[in-house]
């Protein structure tokens, strides 16, 4: 077949299966074979980029990060609706229109606890997307739009120019994986999926957007050009359903009973919802009846959203318990006396950090008011002080990891504490992903499946066990046996002659990345200097501030660094610097990579600045000294030109360091 026929029909095949998947819920192809497709597409539009379709599925995984978000002012305001909060005030709201017009009907919906955007259309294509902001001006987010798979990037039989607003959500599954993943890395968890889905379109770089799984229901229609005319909010809601929007769930009702029963019918099914709602929205029916009854400054006379209470309840602190995260942050958890919350029992609340207990003064037998933060995380809200036991002690996390013992630091934020223990058991599978990661020991064949298996058997217990490892150890870890166990082996030889920058960053020192790791490396000359260097002499290298000078001064000195230290040596890892400066015509410049480069990777090119006294730095500032662009280079080339900063082509840079 014709490549610009196979795109264009792979192109339709994948946007089907979207819409069937994420908008009507009813998936009809399997993930195997979209997957199939979708690389089948990705391989054709590599070839042949000319004839990438605006509207390609392959656009959803995200773009170059952008430095800052452009401000956008909506063609129509983006008002915020007036809140009742009892069913005496829904009555009084709607009865007040009910006198003017006493033939009104109704539309009721769950009002979505998101993030309210404008999406614009122009003859069909999806041309821009921004946040609320103030109602009159928000955020350019459309990169991060385009990652939501509800969205449709085209429009058929659509109209001159359409804008549409709806709700950003993450739904419950997806913040729930979101959250998991935070705890998994000892990261601090998202108090709410609102709070998830708002950082969440708010990432500068539109990778990170795309792994979160957004989703978002349209709910109006803004502005329409060239399109028809509705008589009623539901017909132009059933017109949006046909150019392939996910549209809000809604029922129509013409009595206050009838409304009212429809509000707590939604309450009752919330959590049946594939995401979290705070209330439910009532809006007239009739187009022309909302015209005649207008709006005010702040919102139109003719909607209103009913909030509905959280549900909170007393239960009992019976135990405090700590959690070491895979990165070494101590977690509270509070044990409570089960109880039935938002329609799940709930045994645990989360305690956050010892700010959050001590300024609740929450001790173990308190009796405490819990609720839902978004409806899904249990939260301690208040501590009854008349039914505190007489015993009862103020309560400290430990200063020693609960796990191995070692000494606790604060986070470099301080909210947190977190273990010191290069060896914590706690932390092993996460310390030997980083140690054996690409930019540190880069230790080929040790996948997550590989380290697991490895700690399973107990093999390992710490990184400097991998170089103690057998072929009798790994080679029933693979179904193909002894032929990759001796590959595995061959890497994990290999890596011990990285240099010693790599091995530096591999330790996991706390606040020491990869590019300490070559400025250490290159200050110091091998580990057993930079292992004796003094607070004085560390604090004298360039990037390196007092507080990272401590965390590598006290590190050196733990117990558990210096066990794991003389297991490297011992296994012969090379423990001496190969990064000599021995030309520092770059000294004292900063230089920005951009765009795809053809002649080095971004690693080689990065490399040879920083060999010759040079920086390299992802984002482009008055105080960078030249952008080296490749192809398809993008912001970060028109801010350089925008502050006059040279630009150098990969020919130039050559001619630079030749």
């Amino acid at each position: 077949m014709d490549p610009k026929e196979r795109i264009k029909e792979l192109t339709e095949l994948l946007k089907e299966a979207n819409y069937r998947y994420y908008v009507l819920d009813d998936p009809q192809m399997h993930d195997f074979e979209y997957d199939r497709l979708l690389r089948e597409l990705e391989q054709l539009e590599s070839q042949y980029p000319e004839l990438v379709q605006s509207d390609s599925p392959t656009r959803r995984v995200g773009g170059e990060a952008l430095d800052q978000f452009e401000k956008i002012a909506h063609p129509v305001p983006l008002m915020s609706l007036q809140d009742v909060f009892s069913e005496e005030e829904l009555a009084d709201f709607l009865q007040k229109i009910l006198a003017q017009h006493p033939d009104a009907e109704f539309s009721v919906e769950p009002k979505i606890d998101g993030l309210s955007v404008a999406l614009e259309y122009v003859n069909g294509t999806f041309v821009r997307g921004a946040t609320r902001g103030d109602g009159n001006v928000g955020e350019d987010v459309t990169e991060n739009l385009k990652t939501i798979r509800a969205i449709p990037m085209a429009l058929e039989n659509a109209p001159e120019r359409l804008i549409v607003r709806g709700e950003v959500f993450m739904p419950k599954k997806s913040f729930e994986k979101l959250n998991a993943h935070q705890e998994a890395e000892g990261k601090p968890l998202f108090a709410n999926p609102r709070n998830a889905a708002a950082g969440s379109l708010r990432q500068l770089d539109s990778k990170i957007t795309a792994k979160r799984g957004l989703d978002i229901y349209i709910f109006n229609i803004q502005l329409l050009e060239g399109g028809p005319d509705f008589e009623s909010h539901s017909e132009s809601l059933d017109y949006l359903k046909k150019l392939k929007f996910k549209v809000i769930p809604h029922k129509k009702r013409n009595t206050v009973s009838d409304i009212v029963a429809e509000v707590a019918a939604i309450n009752e099914t919330r959590e049946k919802l594939i995401c979290d709602i705070d209330g439910a929205v009532i809006k007239l029916e009739n187009i022309r009846q909302r015209e005649k009854l207008g709006a005010t400054a702040k919102f139109p006379r003719w909607a209103a959203a009913y909030k509905y209470p959280p549900e909170i309840k007393p239960t009992v602190v019976e135990d405090i318990v700590i959690q070491v995260g895979r990165t070494g942050v101590l977690t509270p958890k509070a044990v409570v006396r089960p109880v039935r919350l938002a329609g799940t029992t709930v045994t645990n609340a989360t305690l956050h950090n010892q700010d959050f207990i001590r300024e609740r003064d929450i001790r173990i037998g308190d009796t405490v008011l819990i609720r839902k933060a978004g409806e899904i995380i249990p939260e301690i809200l208040e501590v009854d002080f008349t039914k505190r036991p007489e015993e009862s002690q103020p309560y400290h996390i430990p200063a020693h990891c609960p796990v191995c013992g070692a000494p606790t630091v604060q986070d470099e934020n301080g909210a947190f504490l977190r273990c010191t223990g290069a060896e914590c058991p706690a932390q092993l599978t996460r310390n030997i992903a980083h140690f054996v990661s690409r930019d540190a020991m880069d230790i080929d064949g040790l996948g997550s499946a590989i380290v697991e298996g490895l700690i399973e058997k107990e093999l390992i217990r710490s990184p400097a066990d991998i170089y103690y490892l057998t072929l009798d150890d790994i080679k029933s870890l693979w179904k193909s046996g002894s032929t990759a166990a001796k590959k595995l082996l061959k890497a994990i030889e290999e890596s011990k002659k990285q240099d010693l920058s790599r091995l530096i960053y591999a330790l996991g020192i706390r606040l020491v990345g990869a590019k300490t790791g070559k400025v250490l490396a290159t200050s110091f000359g091998s580990m057993d200097t930079l292992m004796n260097a003094t607070l004085e002499e560390l604090t004298q290298v360039p990037e390196v501030g007092e507080i990272t000078a401590q965390s590598i001064h006290d590190w050196f000195r733990q117990e558990q660094s210096a066990h794991m230290i003389e297991r490297l040596r011992e296994a012969g890892l090379n423990f001496n610097s190969l990064r000599v400066i021995t030309d520092a015509r770059f000294a004292g410049m900063t230089f920005v990579l951009t765009g795809a480069l053809s002649k080095f990777t971004r690693e080689e090119a990065t490399e040879k600045i920083e060999l010759l006294g040079g920086k390299a730095s992802g984002s482009v500032s008055k105080k960078t000294s030249y952008v080296v662009v490749g192809e398809n280079a993008g912001s970060k080339e028109r801010k350089a030109r925008e502050l006059g900063i040279p630009i150098l082509s990969e020919d130039d840079f050559l001619a630079m360091i030749q």
